[in-house]
């Protein structure tokens, strides 16, 4: 880790989350058939990476220095994760979000840690159900649902 790194990338960070605080209020705060408006998941987002990002700001303070290592990068992880990511944003609305995110999580998982398969499958199961369940029962939002064939 380097110190003046984590600073700059930490001060970026508290832009880009400033910049989505201010962006989210310009947004609707209400779509049609929702009482959760599509303002509300980038504000949040916003206040998490700018509480994340002070953190690591004073993290580089109380942190001490280490030496660098000459770590291998690892392409193959980044290129899974990265593709991963496209095909979830292609299918999200034809497959629906429950089981598009439970494949996304447990690939991501798999790609991280490839032994605790049934804990990845137990944890992608579980979040993507629970966040369906809070956001379209409790909070009464919308989410792409399951598909047609489904």
């Amino acid at each position: 880790m380097d110190i003046k790194f984590d600073r700059i990338a930490a001060i970026l960070f508290l832009a880009v989350a400033v910049l989505f605080i201010i962006g989210s209020r310009s947004i609707a705060s209400s779509s049609y058939g929702s009482v959760v408006g599509p303002d509300i998941f980038p504000f949040f987002l916003g206040i998490l990476l700018a509480i994340l990002s002070i953190r690591l700001f004073y993290e580089t303070f109380n942190g001490k220095k280490q030496e660098k290592k000459n770590e291998k990068l690892q392409y193959k992880p980044f290129l899974i994760i990265l593709i991963a990511t496209l095909v979830y944003i292609l299918t999200l609305e034809s497959v629906g979000y429950v089981i598009t995110t439970f494949v996304f999580l447990f690939v991501c998982f798999q790609t991280m840690e490839r032994a605790k398969w049934l804990t990845s499958l137990i944890i992608a199961g579980c979040f993507s159900g629970l966040v369906y369940f809070i956001f379209v029962e409790v909070l009464k939002g919308t989410l792409p649902g399951w598909p047609i064939w489904f």
